[in-house]
């Protein structure tokens, strides 16, 4: 009773704070499992609740009464916005959602700072919420009591209608049965966009009763987004009681846990969101359903072992083995080794790149410079993310992780002393690769959304480590004056913007150029050959999950590399540098290029860091509005990056890459482990599909 009586307001507070996340999340709930839209904008129509409330409120029922209608109103028109804007990316699969989503809120979220402001806007509330009451000998603020009896009103209203109303079962018929709910009369469309408006009303509700308690400012939106992405994993998206209950969990651990465990706090709540995916992961099959019937084109694995044993195919009947030819047919063995005309046309696009890399200090003034090098750093985690995401099939938003580590690791090594770049690197890749090995199997098994969710849980770990453990990181105020790196042993410590890029040049250029050996080896077709034909992969004999965490180990250590690039190009570290934000502009860079073109994730982190710090420098505090305007396009407009202008069905910007798919988004329908039914992440993507009487499965 004492330890209740001692922490009696911050439980009160966590019901409170739990179910005001239980409100936002029901509509991301609603969005996702039953809409099938991964809205990343979904913090931002709080936010537009939140200001909108905050600003017709006047301390009045009435200016409360019309902030409420008028933000529930502008949530809602916007909630059947992202209907029309996802529309046409029905058939692209969840990551070209993320990124349209993430995009539309840094531009909504640029908006909404023109319009109201930088500063966080005070809330007032009626006189008679203004107040205390007494709750057990303690005073509590009243309208905190009146909100916990609305949100609880609200689930049962909701609950209600989902289960017991016409309306519901049309919303319940769209995400199990959108032909039968077709053949019915009623239209999926029609009540696709009322689901995201519903979903969209519920935030814009949600902001204007709790900005009280998360007032409009800057971080709201992506502080509400994250805690409701761990309210929907922990809860479902099955049964609103569960997110209740999950939410307020959530909601305790914010609260209570801060005052009764302020060391674990902090890690709580994603280190909970990566154990129960992971669990979920362990329970199902592996996807290997791969990318259709055997109809659908030859088998890669067969072409693999066709290849490694140095066969060629006929012209109209059986390979014929090469020491099986005439003498006089073979050609010369000096000849056989000269690159052909296509290795030559596929390597023009790398030995262009790499000349305009070159020439760039004669070019550019020294600002311009430090941003290339910049770029360069970015460009490495990209192509980073590229192994992962379109060889491995595992679409990432956690990359950063072994970014930061690899970034942190440098920073330490150069405050030790060890300034010696080549050492920082390998120590760094070394630091990463570690890191990348301890989490890899808690990603590999996962395919689809989840490995999205997952990596992000990781990511965000990682973040709150950096956060707190100040005394190797520093913390929120980050690292800096350490001392510069040298780029050979007995060198001077670099200074110069142009000594530190052609330090940078000549590191992304050799762990490009390992990379591309790697990727074009067996090994990487290997690769290919998990990401296309799962399946008949691990039918052969081959250990899938093997490839995958080596695949991962590698990426880790490139993404470590390109930390270490980062610090020594910038000479400071903050958190920012390798938060979530930084992982969203990883994957827009893969999607930019293709994402099986290395040299497209390079020129991708080039335009990303070009729009951000060079083009925004002329539009002063619009750069998020023109990055988000950047995210939109790329989904848009180049749905196979900038590989699939080149024409042809590789997608793989010359780099031997495996075909993309029809999107060249990677969670794209037929590719594996995906699917277009709401919540079919969570079943064994190996299993078959359901079979039309009459026809046999492939």
């Amino acid at each position: 009773m004492e330890l209740l009586d001692a922490h009696l307001v911050p439980a009160v507070d966590g019901v409170a704070f739990g179910l005001l996340l239980f409100v936002v999340a029901a509509g991301l709930s609603l969005a996702f499992g039953t809409a099938g839209v991964l809205n990343l904008s979904h913090g931002t129509l709080y936010a537009i609740g939140a200001y909108t409330g905050a600003e017709l409120s006047d301390g009045t029922w009435g200016g409360l009464a019309l902030g409420l209608a008028a933000g529930t109103a502008a949530a809602c028109v916007a909630g059947a916005g992202l209907s029309a804007a996802t529309a046409p990316l029905a058939r692209r699969g969840h990551l070209a959602q993320a990124l349209l989503t993430f995009g539309l809120a840094l531009i909504g979220g640029d908006l909404l700072i023109q319009f109201f402001g930088a500063d966080e806007l005070p809330v007032r509330v009626p006189e008679v919420l203004d107040s205390s009451v007494t709750l057990l000998g303690h005073r509590y603020p009243a309208y905190r009591l009146c909100f916990i009896v609305m949100a609880v009103l609200l689930a049962a209203f909701g609950t209600w209608v989902l289960t017991r109303t016409r309306m519901g079962a049309a919303v319940r018929a769209a995400a199990d049965d959108p032909q039968m709910l077709a053949a019915t009369g009623h239209s999926p469309r029609a009540v696709h966009t009322g689901v995201l408006a519903a979903a969209g009303a519920l935030a814009g509700a949600a902001g204007v009763l709790g900005a009280p308690i998360i007032g409009p400012g800057p971080g709201t939106s992506e502080n509400v987004l994250m805690l409701s992405l761990v309210v929907v994993v922990l809860g479902g998206l099955r049964s609103l009681w569960a997110t209740f209950a999950a939410a307020v969990a959530v909601g305790e651990v914010q609260t209570l846990g801060v005052s009764v465990a302020p060391e674990l706090a902090p890690y709580l709540l994603f280190a909970a969101m990566a154990a129960v995916l992971v669990l979920r992961s362990r329970f199902t099959e592996p996807a290997g359903a791969g990318h259709g019937s055997e109809a659908s084109g030859p088998d890669p694995v067969a072409r693999l072992r066709g290849r490694l044993a140095g066969r060629l195919p006929g012209p109209k009947g059986p390979s014929v083995g090469l020491d099986r030819l005439p003498r006089r047919n073979r050609a010369p063995a000096w000849l056989a080794r000269l690159p052909g005309r296509a290795a030559w046309w596929r390597a023009a696009p790398l030995l262009v790149l790499l000349g305009v890399l070159i020439a760039l200090p004669a070019l550019l003034d020294a600002y311009s410079i430090s941003l290339a090098g910049s770029a360069l750093a970015l460009g490495l985690l990209a192509v980073s993310v590229t192994v992962l995401t379109g060889y491995a099939g595992l679409p990432t938003l956690g990359q950063t992780a072994p970014f930061a580590v690899g970034a942190y690791a440098t920073a330490n090594l150069a405050d030790a002393g060890w300034t010696v770049g080549p050492v920082q690197i390998v120590l760094s890749a070394l630091a990463a690769a570690v890191f990348a090995a301890v989490v890899g199997p808690a990603v590999i098994r996962a395919r689809g959304t989840t490995v999205l969710m997952i990596t992000l849980a990781i990511g965000e770990l990682t973040g709150a480590v950096v956060n707190q453990l100040k005394s190797v990181t520093g913390g929120a105020d980050g690292l800096v004056g350490f001392p510069a790196t040298q780029a050979l042993w007995g060198g001077e410590g670099m200074l110069e913007e142009s000594e530190l890029y052609t330090y940078a040049l000549v590191v992304a250029v050799v762990a490009v150029a390992l990379t591309l050996l790697v990727l074009r080896s067996p090994a990487g077709k290997l690769l290919t050959g998990t990401r296309g034909a799962e399946a008949r992969m691990r039918a052969s004999g081959h250990p899938v999950g093997r490839y995958l965490l080596v695949a991962h180990i590698c990426a880790g250590a490139l993404a470590g590399v390109g930390g270490s690039l980062m610090v020594t190009v910038q000479q400071y570290l903050s958190p920012a540098d390798v938060g979530f934000e930084i992982a969203a502009f990883a994957l827009l860079a893969v999607v930019i290029g293709g994402t099986t073109s290395v040299i497209g994730a390079l020129l991708g982190a080039g335009l990303i860091v070009a729009t951000r710090d060079w083009v925004a420098g002329s539009w002063p505090g619009h750069g998020p509005l023109l990055l988000g305007v950047l995210f939109v396009a790329t989904v848009y407009v180049l749905p196979r990056g900038l590989a699939g202008l080149r024409g042809g069905g590789s997608g793989g910007g010359g780099q031997g890459g495996p075909p993309s798919d029809a999107t060249g988004v990677p969670g794209a329908p037929g590719a594996p482990g995906t699917s277009d039914t709401p919540g079919a992440e969570d079943r064994p993507a190996s299993a078959p599909a359901p079979t039309p009487a009459g026809k046999a499965s492939p």
